[in-house]
């Protein structure tokens, strides 16, 4: 049996030897390739910070202890460690253990996340919880170097260091989040360990000091000390100190002796104090790449490479389709510029920025920095298309009102990931964004039925001058493959498409349900309901002409949406059928207002009633009140 085998809790650690505790993580590292290979997650950040994981364990007494992981990518050995190893073949399914922190799964789980850039806030939440309910214990929190470009980081950095209450903050340093980090605080951490001057300066003094002649070995002390002020001017320790800090670091992270010693101090210590680690994202992947490609891995991937075991032959995904259509758009307009945060592989960004450096803009994990910004840019004439996941640009929503909407800035929003995501589960689901922008004023809401349509709704974005823009596409698929995007053009505006023409029954379908309500009607046709499907792609403004047409010639309207009825496109055109035309019945159809969990994609919409069998269902429901109420 494995030593991993015979850890039921961290308690199990406290027991065991350095040696133990270092075969202890070449099992976990095994453990985790293994298990990701059939489940698929997050496994660089996971391998990246094993050592780390057991050292936290280690010396601090959790779960009273509360130890806050960000936003969960870091959080598989966690997993192993606190009880959960023989579910991990569970990982991302149904029913199974989550791909991020959860607090109803374990109590070791002391705040679920899985955006990034919560931790320290949180962190610090719960040490003034503490401190208000006279409790004693310690709180740490654990977040990557890539989660310090974001503002909310900074925030709770510098209220942390003004409270000067006992908290403890471990940098994880990886140089990565989801691909290479940007900006100034990246430089900065890694200063220290590329500065020449330094590190020969430490050489020069170290070998001086070692080689003195016994009369001079009193002054090492006195050296050593000029070393460490030299050193206080160089590292990234100054900042945090400013903060209110006190700084540990750099440390090796995957030295299990510095990392055992340095936290037994550090806990022993009281008031705001900052432990600087530096780990390797993806250490012990036999592939050897450890960048962005390696940050998260589908199911079905041969562990020691990474590569797929069975290739698909579905169509192409609708990321994929806009990211070629994007290039070829940019080629065309020489004002365009786009924008991502963190994720240009995930969003479909790369083939731009490749294409056009000069013009693509990484602002890492800071998305309403990445709105403002690109709002800058439009007001000198640049046509700013921002790309990011519909999840993840929910934390822009001040940005997206105040800085684009308020000053009618042409900025295009593309939504990457919008509707049910399947295995990533609650934190990324993209439920929100046709509520959230249908409230924003004078944002045109758009989302295509297939890929033609979504580039064909991006050019019409970028050819909008009239306030800001947006349209969503999901995490599927494409149900078509379209041709260069010089062949499509820009989706006429404000305009509906009847797709198909029927008798009582209209389905407003929005993006994704068009073909799911084209299917429908097929087994609708079968029991000779004969109903009339509408492309609705433009939610706002809505095309008035159509409406009005298909009010005057049916009885029953069904709005379906991938997205949360709350305050969804079914609420606002229900609201105008009702203005416009009282006795035609309408009923709202899409994403229950309830927590959509982990499962395959095709599970959740059919959960959901958003299946071709599902809409139907709600049409005959639909006829069938109506035969009651007569």
């Amino acid at each position: 049996m494995s030593i991993l085998e015979g850890i039921t809790s961290p308690a199990d650690l406290r027991g065991l030897s350095r040696d133990e505790l270092r075969t202890l993580a070449q099992d976990m590292r095994e453990r985790l390739i293994d298990v990701c290979s059939r489940t698929g997650g997050h496994i660089g950040a996971g391998l990246g910070v094993v050592e780390l994981t057991i050292a936290l364990h280690t010396v601090f007494d959790t779960p009273r202890d509360q130890l806050v992981w960000d936003v969960g990518h870091q959080a598989y050995p966690h997993k192993l460690l606190t009880g959960r190893n023989a579910e991990m073949e569970t990982l991302r399914k149904e029913g199974g253990l989550s791909g991020f922190l959860k607090r109803t799964e374990s109590e070791y789980d002391t705040f679920g996340a899985g955006h990034a850039a919560t931790a320290i806030s949180a962190a610090l939440g719960m040490a003034a919880g503490r401190d208000v309910l006279g409790e004693s214990f310690k709180v740490a929190a654990i977040i990557g170097d890539g989660s310090m470009g974001s503002g909310l980081a900074y925030e709770g950095l510098n209220n942390a260091g003004h409270s000067d209450r006992d908290i403890i903050v471990v940098l994880n340093d990886n140089e990565m989040s989801i691909a290479p980090n940007v900006g100034a605080m990246h430089k900065y951490l890694t200063s220290i360990q590329r500065n020449p001057l330094y590190n020969r300066l430490r050489s020069r003094i170290g070998d001086l000091v070692d080689n003195a002649p016994a009369p001079f070995s009193g002054v090492s002390t006195l050296v050593r000390k000029w070393e460490e002020s030299v050193k206080s001017l160089l590292t990234p320790g100054v900042l945090f100190e400013e903060l209110g800090f006190r700084y540990f670091g750099p440390i090796d992270g995957h030295d299990l002796d510095a990392l055992l010693e340095t936290f037994a101090a550090v806990r022993a210590m009281n008031g705001p104090r900052l432990v600087h680690v530096i780990t390797q994202k993806g250490k012990g992947f036999p592939a050897g790449d450890h960048g962005e490609k390696w940050h998260a891995l589908p199911p079905g991937h041969d562990p020691a490479t990474g590569k797929q075991l069975s290739v698909s032959t579905a169509n192409p995904a609708y990321t994929a389709v806009y990211a070629k259509g994007l290039a070829e758009l940019g080629a065309e307009r020489k004002d365009m510029a786009v924008i991502t945060a963190a994720m240009p592989g995930g969003t479909g960004t790369a083939p731009f920025a490749k294409a056009f450096p000069d013009r693509f803009f990484d602002v890492g994990i800071a998305e309403g920095h990445g709105v403002t910004f690109a709002s800058g840019l439009a007001t000198r004439g640049v046509r700013p298309v921002v790309t990011i996941y519909s999840t993840f640009l929910q934390r822009g929503y001040d940005n997206i009102i105040h800085d684009s909407a308020l000053q009618k800035l042409p900025v295009v929003f593309a939504m990457d990931r919008a509707g049910l995501v399947g295995e990533d589960g609650e934190t990324h689901m993209g439920l929100y964004d046709i509520a959230y922008m249908l409230s924003v004023p004078g944002m045109t809401v758009t989302a295509p039925k297939d890929g033609a349509e979504m580039l064909g709704l991006l050019r019409a974005g970028v050819e909008h001058t009239e306030g800001p823009f947006c349209f969503r596409y999901p995490r599927d698929a494409s149900p078509d493959v379209p041709g260069a995007i010089a062949q499509i053009p820009a989706t006429p505006y404000a305009t509906w498409e009847v797709v198909r023409r029927g008798r009582e029954v209209a389905i407003l379908a929005v993006g994704t349900m068009v073909n799911q309500s084209l299917k429908a009607a097929e087994l609708l046709a079968a029991d000779g309901i004969d109903v009339t499907v509408v492309n609705c792609r433009y939610m706002k403004p809505y095309d008035e002409v159509t409406l009005n047409a298909i009010l005057a010639g049916h009885t029953h309207v069904l709005t379906v949406e991938e997205g949360t009825v709350v305050n969804g496109f079914g609420a606002f055109i229900s609201s105008v059928i009702h203005r416009q035309a009282p006795t035609v019945r309408t009923s709202v159809h899409g994403v229950p207002d309830r927590i959509v969990y982990a499962a395959p994609r095709a599970k959740q919409l059919a959960s959901c009633g958003l299946d071709p069998a599902g809409i139907a269902d709600r049409v005959r429901a639909l006829r069938d009140s109506e035969a009651l109420a007569s």
